[in-house]
């Protein structure tokens, strides 16, 4: 699952996914738009509920810092590859 909220100004994208070994791992990313300015960071969840309350937990501080939800998708659609492949730049910065 891939999730993105803006601003005018900044991103943060959540990607939920399992890895080779079937581990879920939460990766986020943000930064300013138009920028390379920003960060990427991956967590190890317990498991796939605790990934998911972590996306909980960030839609609910997204919103309050008056992000929007500017895409919900699933890894395999056209846009959540998009976005894949957006992280996998970062990753390799």
């Amino acid at each position: 699952m891939i999730v993105r909220w803006e601003t005018d100004h900044d991103y943060v994208l959540v990607h939920v996914h399992q890895d080779m070994f079937g581990d879920w791992i939460f990766s986020r990313a943000w930064g300013q738009i138009g920028t390379q300015f920003g960060g990427l960071k991956h967590q190890l969840a317990d498991d796939h509920a605790q990934a998911m309350m972590w996306l909980d937990d960030e839609a609910t501080i997204q919103t309050s810092r008056g992000f929007r939800k500017v895409l919900e998708a699933d890894d395999h659609s056209p846009e959540g590859r998009d976005a894949v492949s957006q992280l996998s730049l970062l990753d390799n910065a």
